[in-house]
């Protein structure tokens, strides 16, 4: 349940965060309905973007009452339903398949040991069909995720000092074009997948862009692979990268027809800009000292103290909790009330939404968040 799109509830309004909230448990229970139980480890906040899209473009929200769950307090909830949690199901098996087979190829962590390693490419494969398969009965061709990343290596393997670390992040921004196009087919809207390809396209190169800044003291420690290292890209010419995608999402989005863009726009545009924000304040200076960090546990046991939590309510109702890999000290979910305390209070301009009161765009990076406007203000 990770990915780089992490909406606090002050950036989005009462209803934008009960939408969120539907498109997040409609891909779990997507993936549980249709793949078992533990398919729901390869939930994330990133993958229900695709649901979000398909949903945006649609004539109508589909939802059913969903039982109760502890990340709810027990409560029942609406939750989105259709091809649009189905996709984001497909698409998060598939590309977790080729993550898990590429740590169990080269060997990583626990699968260091050739037992583990074979659960793991076992595992993998199950996800690739289970993915391949929910994408199959919507017309979707997984192929094209899983060639993306298996180029992967190869691109790696070619790319040294002076590259651009936009030769690394092709086949991220392949696969994530393919799958925010596919959602304007799913909506019947087959006008929008141009623009919406686009917009997918730079928003993998943003994800690649910051998980390669937020790995970088660690790969540089372990002496793995790093695009920003391999490249010698520093740190001023990733953030540039990543500002320039994030303007060309925002400039992609504005050529797409949506029924109801707010909660796509809150998502990414202002969320998106959050996360570079975030990624890039916490390793602003990765040469500095760093305090001595605990062992880092590996993927079987993270993943089994990652479930306890996720099905105790620990990362949701806590204040704080202990990440299960890096044991770093996380703020619990619905505890997150001072991410928004640098806005400056003049934002967007006259369209007469909640957030939107006196100047136009004012720039502070932090206002607008909690628009729930139909506008195209901010």
């Amino acid at each position: 349940m990770f990915g780089i799109i992490r909406p606090c509830r002050n950036r989005l309004s009462t209803q934008l965060r009960e939408a969120w909230l539907a498109h997040l448990c409609g891909l779990c229970h997507a993936l549980r309905d249709q793949h078992g139980q533990f398919a729901r480890v390869v939930t994330n906040y990133d993958g229900l973007v695709i649901s979000v899209l398909v949903e945006a473009q649609s004539e109508r929200a589909s939802r059913r009452t969903a039982g109760p769950c502890p990340l709810r307090a027990m409560l029942p909830a609406k939750i989105s339903i259709g091809s649009g949690a189905q996709l984001a199901a497909a698409v998060s098996l598939v590309l977790a398949s080729a993550k898990v087979r590429d740590h169990a190829e080269d060997g990583d962590g626990a699968f260091a040991s050739p037992r583990l390693a074979g659960v793991g490419r076992r595992v993998a494969a199950r996800w690739a069909r289970q993915g391949a398969s929910t994408g199959d009965s919507l017309g979707f061709d997984t192929t094209v995720l899983t060639e993306a990343v298996l180029r992967q290596g190869e691109l790696e393997r070619g790319i040294g000092a002076g590259d651009s670390p936009l030769l690394a992040t092709e086949p991220t921004e392949t696969a994530t074009a393919a799958a925010f196009s596919y959602t304007a087919v799913l909506a019947g809207r087959p006008g929008n997948a141009d623009a919406l390809a686009e917009a997918g396209r730079l928003f993998g190169r943003v994800a690649h862009l910051l998980d390669a800044v937020e790995d970088l003291a660690a790969d540089r420690a372990s002496g793995a692979w790093n695009p920003l290292l391999a490249t010698g890209t520093d740190f001023d010419e990733a953030r540039r990268l990543c500002d320039d995608a994030v303007l060309g999402v925002r400039l992609a989005l504005k050529e797409v027809e949506f029924t109801d863009q707010r909660l796509a726009h809150a998502l990414l545009v202002h969320e998106l800009e959050a996360a570079v924000d975030r990624v890039f304040a916490q390793h602003a200076d990765p040469t500095a000292p760093q305090a001595p960090e605990l062992p880092r546990r590996n993927w079987f046991v993270g993943c089994g103290i990652a479930s306890f939590m996720f099905c105790t309510g620990q990362m949701c109702c806590r204040k704080e909790y202990n990440d299960p890999w890096d044991r770093k000290r996380r703020q619990g979910f619905c505890h997150r009330d001072n991410c928004c305390t640098d806005c400056c209070g003049d934002c967007c301009g006259e369209c007469g939404c909640r957030a939107c009161e006196g100047g136009m765009n004012c720039g502070c990076r932090s206002c607008c968040r909690s628009c729930d406007c139909d506008c195209d203000c901010c």
